[in-house]
């Protein structure tokens, strides 16, 4: 069996678990989040803790369990915790602005960039160079991180974009006669 799908997950207070008609469901304190249970999977409840065990024996059902425990687990600290991306604009002039679900950026366009963000994302930008973002369901707080780097990667040669606040940027050295 999968080592990641027999830990069983620990529900912390004030969350909530049901399941039913093959959707898991956790409700917490940041929100609600419903995902689809694969068949391959059985889920029980027992106790406040969460178990995951293959359907059947076979090498697919195995592997989904530890998937879907660690699906689950992220559920469930999303609702509890939350989760956020951090991001740092580089260069001279770049700047961003979060105004309600809206998320302006001035990054050496002749134009200004507006992204919205989804319900339940939050951006906030504590000085001009940072922006937080921030959400209860991890797929969605990354996928919205990675589409507003994209906006402006970061170049190799002077290092100016947005990247991630973790991101290591290996600077190439310019041509030589």
């Amino acid at each position: 069996m999968s080592r990641v799908g027999k830990m069983p997950i620990a529900l912390p207070q004030g969350v909530e678990v049901s399941i039913k008609n093959d959707q898991i469901s956790v409700k917490g304190a940041l929100g609600t989040l419903v995902r689809p249970v694969n068949a391959l999977v059985t889920v029980t409840n027992e106790g406040g803790k969460l178990a995951f065990a293959p359907a059947n024996d076979s090498v697919e059902a195995d592997a989904m369990s530890g998937t879907m425990r660690a699906l689950v687990a992220n559920m469930v600290n999303g609702v509890s915790k939350g989760f956020e991306k951090k991001l740092t604009l580089v260069g001279v002039g770049f700047r961003a602005q979060a105004s309600g679900q809206k998320l302006n950026l001035q990054i050496g366009f002749s134009h200004p960039v507006a992204k919205d963000m989804p319900a339940g994302i939050k951006v906030e930008c504590p000085t001009q160079t940072e922006i937080l973002i921030k959400g209860s369901d991890r797929q969605v707080v990354g996928q919205i991180a990675a589409e507003v780097r994209a906006i402006r990667p970061p170049e190799p040669y002077k290092g100016k974009g947005i990247r991630y606040a973790d991101e290591k940027v290996s600077l190439k050295e310019t041509k030589k006669k």
